[in-house]
């Protein structure tokens, strides 16, 4: 395995990550099956665990595996989605509850990367930061991070941790694909630019890039009935042209999506989320896949850089764009006489 530095923390990952989505048991999985694929995971090089509180059960399926282990892994999490009042979001008073809580999970005394899952408008930035220094400065927490931020609100962030002299994001994990290329615009060069280590979610196209989406065929994907994306024309027709690309390459279109992905030089590791032994296999078959100039030059023709093929469920909607009223003046002052 050629392992990476997370970004300037020091930390050593590997470009190939483990989401644990998957890992909860409202997900199919049974938490002994998930144990062994984490373990073989572990004995074959991947060192980097990403999981969330939101992710039902996960921590604690992945903190109950890990136990013996737990040195030899790069431990992250996220917090900040929930639906309960005032148990959610980026407040100082709902970090440290949820801190406390994932640890506990997660049966660990510390948090390698530590992400805010979603930024929330309503709470100043510098509560949310300083918040998050104090449990770095307390050793529950090594390092910080951001999770699908816009370009902007990141060097907001980088300043006012700059200016208040408190920790800054270290990390950001965006969604990156050959179907989703957008952050290719604004936010990895912003990130390069602060030396943030970038772990990509999405590199398979949430499963559309595992050749199982086909045109004119049942898409017998088990979120394909909640996101919108996943039935979306546009992009089975660009999988239409991968498929062929990644024959000819001779590989899996796994593989070549998945090397893809760690092929940016602002990209440190690609999430993937296998539920599967036989998904980890394929996974871990593709460690020595580095695609030439000629299989990227013909992706970029199929998807430009710098642009999605239509947009993500869970892509990120500004406040700005979600509200009508922060885009529309009041009645009275629409007219220009």
């Amino acid at each position: 395995m050629e392992y990476r530095t997370l970004g300037r923390t020091g930390i050593k990952v590997s470009p190939y990550a483990l989401g644990a989505l998957m890992f909860a048991t409202r997900m199919g999985n049974e938490p002994g099956e998930s144990a062994r694929i984490i373990h073989k995971a572990l004995d074959a090089g991947i060192n980097f665990v990403d999981t969330a509180d939101a992710y039902g059960d996960s921590e604690e399926v992945v903190g109950k595996a890990l136990q013996g282990r737990r040195d030899d892994v790069v431990l992250a999490t996220k917090f900040g989605l929930g639906r309960e009042l005032n148990r959610q979001g980026t407040s100082r008073r709902w970090i440290t509850t949820a801190v406390e809580n994932s640890l506990r999970r997660l049966r660990t005394d510390h948090i390698d990367v530590y992400q805010v899952q979603r930024l929330d408008p309503t709470t100043d930035i510098e509560e949310t930061l300083s918040a998050l220094t104090d449990l770095v400065r307390s050793g529950k927490v090594r390092a910080i991070g951001s999770s699908t931020t816009p370009a902007s609100d990141i060097v907001e962030a980088q300043w006012v941790a700059e200016r208040r002299n408190l920790e800054r994001f270290h990390t950001e994990q965006p969604p990156y694909s050959i179907l989703n290329r957008g952050i290719e615009r604004e936010v990895l060069p912003v990130a390069q630019r602060y030396g943030m280590g970038v772990m990509a979610w999405g590199p398979l196209g949430q499963g559309m890039l595992t050749g199982r989406v086909r045109k004119n065929s049942e898409n017998d994907l088990s979120r394909a009935g909640f996101f919108k994306h996943l039935n979306d024309e546009r992009r089975i027709d660009v999988v239409e042209q991968l498929i062929p690309l990644a024959q000819e390459a001779g590989m899996p279109l796994t593989h070549l999506a998945m090397a893809f992905t760690i092929a940016h030089p602002g990209v440190t590791s690609a999430l993937a989320g296998p539920r599967t032994m036989a998904q980890l296999d394929d996974l871990l078959a593709g460690l020595d896949v580095r695609l030439s100039d000629e299989v990227l030059d013909r992706v970029d023709k199929i998807v430009p850089p710098g642009t999605d093929v239509s947009a993500l469920d869970q892509d990120y909607v500004p406040l700005a764009i979600q509200d009508a009223g922060l885009r529309r003046r009041p009645l009275a002052e629409r007219a220009a006489g």
